[in-house]
């Protein structure tokens, strides 16, 4: 992790356990796992914007929920600011092996480095969820909502101030002026104004994190366009450091400043956002990219449908996991996982072609 970094993923694993029968106990079955995320890292500069693309099930929100300490990871590390993220120092204190994870995952050297509150975490690491309609309290106005943060972690010392930083946020938000606002209540607010309010409860704390897990895409697409701006106006003012998770390709050259994509819980291609639009290595990358819309007949590549379904996440083929869809698919493709090469400048991608 280098000094530039704000976050710093390694080899993150995340397996839920499968419901076993009391006749599958009683034989002694070993117990098997949805691995919804399979051995991921990554890293995430200040100020930078990273989007990870992939289709749904592919454990973009598992990664999501795991970064903000939702979810406990199974093996791997997240460091943020340095110090780390969940439990995995617990899990080596009780002497539980990794499951099945690879390279040097389970090792004690992460013991010594400093752990954060899950409480200053969630200060300052915030999530904007896909749905704005069950992200934000009926009951309460949308002052009470978006104040509510300040609250919890006592960052006001009086009303004036609260009310203060409530006003500039919901106005940040594009919410003008926010006394029209801060006395609603969700249900008199459209989709995209509930979505505004969702992203001042978040930058109310001025996070150095924000995850926004598909926050457009259950808005109206005259609306996205607005949402999106906004973000790339707040992270241009504040600073903050943005994970975008999406599934639309099409969004994310918008504002990203690198793009992972993913399969099936792993990363298959990752690298700056320009380099990997314009050069696609991996087979499922060239077939995301073939079916974004351009408006230039000239650009718009030969659409690659891919056949089949994605794989069950609980039985993962061997090989490359890509290999039953792959349109290009070789005998070594269905025995051994391809290893990250090196394609451009920061640019990656894990297939046997290259």
């Amino acid at each position: 992790m280098t000094q530039h970094d704000l976050l710093e993923v390694r080899d993150l694993y995340k397996y839920f356990p499968i419901h076993q029968s009391i006749l599958d106990m009683l034989r002694r079955k070993p117990p098997n796992y949805v691995k919804a995320v399979d051995g991921v890292s990554f890293s995430l500069a200040r100020g930078e914007v990273l989007a990870i693309v992939g289709e749904s099930g592919c454990g973009k929100t598992t990664i999501a929920r795991t970064l903000i300490g939702l979810e406990e990871q199974t093996d791997g590390e997240i460091l943020f600011q340095g110090e780390c993220v969940g439990a995995q120092e617990r899990r080596l204190r009780a002497g539980l092996a990794p499951l099945e994870s690879a390279g040097t995952v389970g090792t004690r050297e992460h013991l010594a480095l400093p752990r954060i509150a899950l409480k200053r975490l969630r200060q300052q690491a915030q999530m904007i969820f896909q749905d704005p309609y069950e992200s934000l309290n009926p009951r309460s106005t949308i002052f009470e909502i978006v104040a509510e943060p300040l609250v919890v972690h006592g960052l006001s010392r009086s009303r004036g101030e609260r009310a203060a930083r409530v006003k500039k946020a919901l106005e940040d938000a594009g919410l003008r002026p926010a006394e029209d606002f801060s006395m609603r209540y969700p249900h008199e607010l459209s989709g995209g104004q509930r979505q505004r309010v969702v992203i001042a409860g978040a930058m109310v704390l001025q996070p150095e994190l924000l995850i926004a897990d598909e926050p457009v895409s259950m808005l109206d697409v005259s609306i996205r366009a607005e949402i999106l701006n906004l973000l790339n106006d707040l992270r241009r003012q504040s600073g903050v450091s943005i994970v975008f998770i999406t599934h639309d390709l099409g969004t994310v050259g918008f504002f990203a400043d690198r793009l992972a994509v993913m399969y099936l819980g792993r990363i298959v291609e990752s690298g700056p956002v320009k380099e990997v639009v314009a050069n696609p290595s991996h087979p499922y990358t060239k077939a995301l990219l073939s079916v974004v819309p351009v408006p230039n007949p000239r650009l718009r590549r030969e659409r690659v449908i891919l056949q089949g379904e994605t794989p069950n996440a609980a039985d993962v083929p061997n090989g490359c996991r890509f290999h039953p869809r792959c349109p290009v698919v070789m005998e070594k493709c269905k025995e051994t996982d391809p290893e990250y090469k090196t394609v451009g400048d920061g640019h990656q991608a894990a297939c046997w072609l290259i």
